[in-house]
């Protein structure tokens, strides 16, 4: 099992909206998620600088979640969270992935 950490932005003012949609996350894209590895995966949200901060654990030999742009549920998704985050031309999330620095297993 690995661990990823990575950050995106919500643009302001939609963090009630962000979570409502998560609350009500795709069966679909859950399932693909799951099938690619990711066994948990949480989202925290820094409110002072609208910092979405993500972790992942995932099984070794697998990507992650951002790997997966290519699979038409993660697009349309993207596509479903534009609105509400800073993007890139095809309504992927601007992401940074984070170093690991300290662990405490």
């Amino acid at each position: 099992m690995k661990r990823t950490a990575f950050t995106m932005r919500l643009k302001p003012g939609f963090r009630d909206e962000y979570k409502r949609r998560h609350d009500e996350i795709w069966p679909e894209l859950k399932s693909l998620l799951k099938e690619a590895g990711i066994s948990e995966y949480s989202i925290f949200l820094d409110e002072t600088s609208d910092t979405l901060f993500a972790f992942q654990k995932i099984d070794e030999g697998s990507t992650g979640s951002q790997e997966l742009g290519r699979n038409e549920i993660v697009q349309q998704w993207w596509a479903y969270m534009a609105d509400i985050m800073e993007t890139e031309d095809d309504n992927s999330p601007v992401t940074r992935k984070l170093p690991e620095l300290f662990y405490l297993g």
